[in-house]
């Protein structure tokens, strides 16, 4: 192994030296050479340091003088911080959350979980191995602190989602809002909005909280809103319609939610913003529209059709990927009877008392 230097003279009179770290062998006759490392970057000490250990790498002992004067520490990572902190700036998060002391907590509250999921002792424990103070300049707190942001956050939580919704929508205003919920459970009771309800998580006996999430056409959060663990998802859906004619003052809106998110309450609410809505509809009203002949089920191809009753606009298309799914469904059912069938065959026809000759009384 040696460093291989070589210098190139270019046309405009600029002379460019390159170091490689490389090694030579013989093939067939010929000697080869491979490229370890490029050592074009380093400094003349360091190039120097590297040759005279390649030079005394057979009696290190030389080198025991030199190692006992040097000590080796690990420094605090930038990489992961750095580069979530250019995210948050072009996405707009830093400037929402201001430069304040809170706000920066709040950004560093961001960024430690996207780095690490965990507590907010955690947090403070990440910030020293990462260049939080140095990318942020913010050092000097303990997870209390933490804490008291969160409660900053809250109180300021509808004008940091205001200052992100016009810093990122500009002179567009945005004509579609996608609405769900869903569910986080707990596993203390201190927590004011816990209660009993339906669990997404299938943890029994654990309370839980529900989580209203409000996005933009492309899939960004324009807002988030916590409810009580035993509100229903259609009790939800009003105060969205609310935030965005209200705080948001958009006009001529199309509110997006899932089947079980807009009924006939919530399309009430819709109306009276002057909003317009999109939902599927369930079994039981696709069952309820062929029986009254308003569709039929040779609708249901590859074509998009519609229908129109008492002012509903129906848009019916076969839906390719959940046929898949079924039939996959179906193909593993069918798969798990005709094993279990087989195995139960293969149990008579081994066990020395199973008779498979059909029984004839006396």
């Amino acid at each position: 192994m040696y460093v291989d230097t070589a210098k190139t003279k270019l046309k405009n009179g600029k002379t460019y030296v390159r170091h490689l770290l490389r090694t030579s062998y013989w093939d067939g006759g010929m000697t080869r050479h491979t490229t370890i490392a490029n050592l074009s970057s380093c400094t003349e000490e360091e190039l120097e340091a590297i040759k005279f250990a390649l030079k005394h790498k057979g009696s290190l002992s030389e080198l025991v003088s030199l190692s006992e004067s040097v000590s080796i520490e690990q420094g605090k990572s930038i990489g992961a911080v750095w580069l979530l902190y250019q995210m948050a700036r072009r996405l707009g998060i830093e400037k929402a959350l201001g430069n304040s002391r809170d706000g920066k907590l709040a950004l560093w509250q961001v960024l430690s979980r996207v780095i690490d999921q965990g507590s907010r002792l955690s947090a403070v424990r990440l910030a020293s191995e990462h260049s939080c103070s140095e990318v942020l300049g913010l050092s000097g707190f303990d997870e209390d602190n933490l804490y008291e942001n969160l409660d900053w956050l809250a109180g300021n939580q509808s004008d940091i989602e205001d200052r992100l919704y016009k810093s990122r929508k500009g002179a567009d205003v945005p004509q579609l809002f996608l609405y769900d919920v869903t569910s986080s459970y707990l596993e203390g009771d201190c927590n004011e909005l816990s209660d009993w309800g339906y669990n997404r998580d299938k943890k029994r006996g654990k309370k839980q909280i529900v989580i209203g999430l409000l996005c933009e056409a492309d899939g960004k959060p324009a807002a988030v809103q916590v409810f009580r663990g035993n509100t229903r998802d259609l009790s939800t859906f009003g105060a969205q319609v609310k935030k965005v004619s209200g705080r948001f003052g958009c006009t001529r809106v199309t509110m997006v939610g899932d089947r079980g998110m807009i009924k006939s309450g919530q399309v009430e609410d819709v109306k009276k913003a002057g909003f317009h809505y999109i939902t599927a509809i369930t079994k039981r009203e696709i069952e309820s529209l062929l029986k009254s002949g308003v569709i039929q089920m040779d609708m249901f191809d590859e074509r998009l059709c519609e229908a129109f009753s008492e002012g509903v606009r129906y848009v019916i298309r076969r839906n390719p990927v959940r046929a898949k799914e079924i039939s996959l469904m179906r193909q593993s059912k069918r798969e798990s009877i005709e094993v279990y069938v087989e195995t139960k065959n293969r149990y008579l026809t081994e066990h020395e008392r199973a008779n498979i000759e059909p029984f004839e009384p006396m």
